[in-house]
């Protein structure tokens, strides 16, 4: 709406000026209408009563009576000033592009190379992507990062695991464990083959203190910048990796840069920001030497106040070295935007806090709440995860039964390509449309869904547009809508396409790509029903107007497709 709002604006003024009301605080209260038969904008009246010494109700009137537009229509429904854009000005901005914005680097899913992408890592993945595409989608410069994890706990696990232990013995500790060795299309997959061996390290570890003790050594030596442990990390996670991007690739998830945490040790940034934070006024040390900020003035309360960034033997810790991390992605980008998980709350607070004493900015942070199985918590480690690769080959099996009953005619080939698309849309839109700070519950019959507010009815709306146009054929719509000749539910439509770049961009500044995916879920209805109403093609005769609305929701639809992740296929 902030286009309208914009357009607006300098009548409303003139009108405000000529009404006797003071100040612009009135700006602030223009927006959307809750009621779409209302109008587009509405503007409540109550303040103005007092400083007229009138009703707000008259106060409407005569702010109506006041106002001149030559983008609509205005009108006083009680205490409100009610505007509804003309015809004319919607199609306008149905040619417009988003204006071009400035850089934004986006960091999403940086998860600990350990293991195959689970259902409980994926939020983190399409939350992030579906950030990337909208920016984008809104004329951002966006930069997609992920930060690999190549010195931690974890790895360590998983390096000296494939140093140490045979197969036989991974196979007998995972029975002993019961941890099922399941097989699938995947398991030849080094994501899928290596996370046996960390599984079986894990189990390990309870009975035998030696392992515990070997894993702290080797990630002891990494955070001293050890280039041959870092070799060895690297030769054993780096598989790892590359199968968790296959899987990401099948989801259209991708990036544009990998930033290795240990680069930050090797260079030294980390060193001399520590050097830092011993000259801040929050600074403290512990008996055993440890360094910290005290964070007690800073609002951090209970068990949490101190922040520990430096141990007693002088190496980092993970916090400290995502301290540098920031420091180096604001070299790189105007913004930053940061998706994590809910559990990183406080320690995204308390690196906030040591940014501010570093005087480097903070990120901006969305967290997203857990995906969870109905029985409880994932957890890699302990086995009981609903893998990625598992959960895509069945979207796609579950697809193709629904599109073989729909179209028969179509051959092996070209049932696939479509199930592979609906199978993956489902499973990311099914993600996507839900709030962020809401939590998951993981059930296949959610997360395959093929019903309305899905994003295979959104993807068969587009195709039903593409049908079209190849029916239609080779037309001339150079011509451009005649706006007098609209109403009902083409009229909707066109109205609701307008404002695409407006919702687009509110989502985003928001950070709820939930609403984005429920407004793209609206198109979609509002073009079937447009469909149902209004003949484009009858009897081998092309109605041009009809057409050319058909046309704008073909691309208008494909847009926000792509802005969310769903794959907008043009035959189902």
């Amino acid at each position: 709406m902030q286009a309208l709002i914009d357009a607006v604006l300098p009548s409303m003024e003139t009108a405000m000026a000529k009404v006797g009301i003071q100040g612009d605080f009135w700006k602030k209260m223009l927006s959307r209408s809750k009621e779409a038969s209302q109008g587009d904008l509405a503007l409540p009246c109550f303040p103005f009563a007092k400083q007229l010494g009138i009703s707000p109700d008259e106060a409407a009137q005569q702010i109506v009576n006041a106002l001149e537009l030559d983008i609509g229509q205005a009108a006083a429904v009680g205490p409100y000033v009610n505007i509804r854009a003309s015809m004319a000005w919607l199609v306008a901005q149905l040619s417009k592009e988003p204006e071009s914005k400035g850089s934004i680097l986006i960091e999403h899913t940086s998860a600990n190379p350990n293991g195959p992408f689970h259902v409980g890592r994926a939020r983190n993945a399409v939350l992030g992507d579906t950030f990337v595409r909208m920016h984008r989608a809104s004329g951002y410069d966006v930069t997609a990062e992920y930060y690999v994890d190549d010195m931690g706990k974890q790895v360590g696990i998983l390096c000296w695991a494939l140093e140490n232990l045979e197969e036989n013995q991974v196979h007998n500790l995972l029975a002993e464990g019961e941890i099922p060795i399941e097989e699938s299309p995947h398991s030849a997959k080094e994501d899928h083959a290596r996370v046996l061996w960390y599984q079986a390290a894990n189990l390990l570890k309870a009975q035998d203190p030696t392992v515990d003790s070997g894993v702290t050594e080797l990630v002891q030596k990494s955070e001293e910048a050890d280039a041959d442990i870092l070799a060895r990390f690297e030769a054993s996670y780096q598989p790892v990796l590359d199968g968790m991007l296959v899987t990401l690739a099948r989801m259209g998830i991708t990036f544009d840069s990998f930033t290795k945490e240990s680069r930050f040790i090797v260079d030294g940034s980390v060193e001399i920001l520590m050097d830092q934070l011993e000259t801040s006024e929050l600074h403290g040390v512990a008996e055993n030497g440890a360094h910290f900020l005290e964070l007690e003035s800073k609002g951090v309360k209970g068990k949490s106040t101190q922040f520990y960034y430096r141990r007693g033997d002088g190496s980092s810790l993970y916090a400290t070295r995502d301290l540098a991390y920031h420091q180096h992605k604001w070299t790189r980008s105007g913004s930053l935007l940061n998706i994590l998980g809910e559990d990183h709350k406080l320690q995204s607070k308390q690196v906030g806090i040591a940014l501010d004493e570093l005087n480097i900015r903070t990120p901006e942070v969305v967290f997203y709440a857990f995906t969870k199985l109905a029985d409880g918590k994932m957890s890699t480690r302990r086995g009981n995860v609903v893998f990625m690769d598992d959960l895509l080959d069945e979207a796609q099996a579950r697809a193709l039964e629904t599109v073989k009953e729909i179209r028969a005619d179509l051959p092996a080939e070209k049932l696939l390509g479509i199930s592979e698309a609906v199978g993956v849309s489902a499973t990311r839109f099914n993600i996507a449309r839900i709030s962020p700070e809401k939590g998951i519950t993981f059930r296949w019959s959610d997360a395959l869904s093929l019903e309305a507010d899905s994003a295979p009815f959104i993807m068969y709306s587009h195709a039903r547009a593409c049908s079209i146009q190849r029916k239609a054929g080779d037309v001339d719509i150079s011509e451009g809508l005649n706006t007098a000749e609209l109403s009902g539910s083409a009229a909707d439509l066109v109205r609701r396409m307008a404002y695409m770049n407006d919702v687009l961009q509110t989502a985003i500044d928001s950070r709820a790509p939930h609403n984005f995916c429920a407004w793209l879920s609206a198109l979609a209805v509002d073009y079937n029903r447009f469909y149902r109403d209004n003949y484009v093609i009858e009897e081998g005769v092309v109605n041009i107007q009809n057409l050319i609305i058909s046309e704008l929701a073909r691309d208008h639809l494909r847009r926000g497709c792509e802005a969310v992740g769903i794959i907008p296929i043009e035959e189902m």
